[in-house]
């Protein structure tokens, strides 16, 4: 049995709730999300993420990629934001079940392929978006494959970064010709935005 939590905010746009609570009308983005064993968006690396996403300017038919997806929060946010269509990757089947749940309690089900497996699995490329939740050092081995999946112009969104990986993650990513645009120090943890060349 999960246990059930109170809706709140995150950002100027997104309200998280659980799925069977009916929340009054408002302008804002409802989230909503199963607690499931992988939390509900309270990390300050996904509320960070979220703000973050919902600065970014819209752009139609987006290529999202999800590296390290959990719920999915992030890709729910960036669909509920953008048109378009995302493929969520994750290592741990119960994150992939928990991430198709809660696409189908949003209604997204059908713009969300689910991959279990590794980035290496994915054969798709050019994604106009990609969003990394996932700790500094995975970010670290993964980072020449990453930046190849993305094309020219994208936005990467990484987080997860402890602040000791924080340098090491900026300076590989920026080799690899990823320009800075935001780099976000949090309590424990920091967010990085990147837009490839």
């Amino acid at each position: 049995m999960r246990d059930n939590y109170i809706p709140f905010d995150i950002g100027k746009r997104f309200t998280i709730a659980p799925p069977d609570i009916s929340l009054p009308e408002n302008d804002r983005i409802q989230l909503l999300m199963d607690r499931g064993a992988f939390g509900s968006g309270e990390h300050e690396t996904t509320q960070s993420c979220l703000e973050i996403l919902e600065t970014l300017p819209a752009e139609g038919n987006s290529k999202i990629l999800d590296l390290g997806s959990g719920t999915a929060i992030l890709t729910i946010a960036a669909l509920l934001l953008n048109q378009g269509h995302a493929w969520c990757v994750d290592i741990e089947k119960e994150a992939v079940l928990s991430a198709q749940r809660n696409c189908r309690i949003n209604g997204i089900d059908d713009e969300i392929t689910h991959l279990c497996g590794t980035l290496e699995q994915l054969e798709e490329n050019n994604f106009s978006l990609i969003l990394a939740n996932i700790y500094g050092d995975i970010l670290l081995d993964v980072a020449e494959d990453l930046v190849a999946k993305a094309k020219p112009g994208a936005l990467l969104l990484l987080s997860g970064i402890l602040w000791e990986y924080n340098f090491d993650v900026r300076q590989k990513y920026q080799k690899l010709d990823c320009k800075l645009i935001k780099n976000r120090l949090l309590d424990e943890f920091s967010t990085i935005l990147f837009q490839k060349g």
